[in-house]
């Protein structure tokens, strides 16, 4: 195991991946245990909670499956349709989390959009080109 570093963007797309994924009781103990054993670092539950998208990625899986332990569990007749199942499965968590990622950005947005209109910055300034990097 070696020493946690700082979360990187790449870092938190796999966590909130690991949620999408996730199946069975979710806990911050065991959410930290699979992200020890997939990214060879162990991060503390305060250090994961501070991200939003983890954050978000996980109370959204959380709901899912305590939703999901009321339905019935779909049985494969085969373990190929198993698979496609579970993938299915995972997929739909994703695009659950993916809109509502989209609903919070489009929030903050609408945020940004109301705050740059009260100081008089007009859409042509806001959408002006980012300068050339200078790289020497």
């Amino acid at each position: 195991m070696r020493r946690a570093k700082n979360l990187s963007d790449e870092d938190i797309t796999k966590i909130v991946g690991i949620l999408d994924g996730w199946s069975g009781k979710l806990t911050w103990d065991l959410l930290i245990e699979a992200v020890e054993r997939h990214l060879f670092a162990r991060y503390t539950r305060q250090a994961l909670h501070k991200h939003p998208r983890i954050q978000d990625a996980f109370e959204l899986r959380k709901k899912a499956l305590s939703a999901d332990s009321d339905r019935p569990q779909k049985l494969a007749s085969t373990p190929e349709m198993q698979a496609a199942l579970e993938k299915i499965e995972r997929l739909e968590a994703q695009v659950q989390r993916i809109e509502a990622e989209n609903n919070r950005l489009l929030e903050q947005f609408a945020r940004w959009a109301y705050n740059a209109n009260m100081r008089g910055l007009e859409e042509a300034f806001l959408n002006s080109p980012l300068p050339d990097v200078n790289r020497r």
